[in-house]
């Protein structure tokens, strides 16, 4: 879990905290590029995504997206 209060878009452009990111993965953030990356258990890098500190900025940037929760499926749509 990061230690950053903030969300990213994930893949299927949902917007999730990186507080909550779900899917049990260690969420890294990089302030000063505004980068966050997502690490399996294993330590594979599974999803990279821009940092945003609220929903407004996501809004701001033509990006509309639902926030979900940590539970939320992170699988594609179809397998759910």
């Amino acid at each position: 879990m990061s230690s950053e209060t903030g969300y990213f878009i994930d893949w299927n452009g949902n917007a999730r905290s990186v507080q909550d990111a779900g899917g049990n993965f260690t969420v890294e953030v990089d302030m000063p590029s505004k980068y966050v990356a997502l690490y399996s258990k294993s330590g594979t890098l599974m999803h990279e995504a821009t940092f945003y500190r609220t929903l407004e900025d996501i809004a701001k940037k033509g990006i509309a997206a639902e926030l979900v929760p940590g539970a939320h499926p992170w699988g594609m749509r179809n397998e759910w």
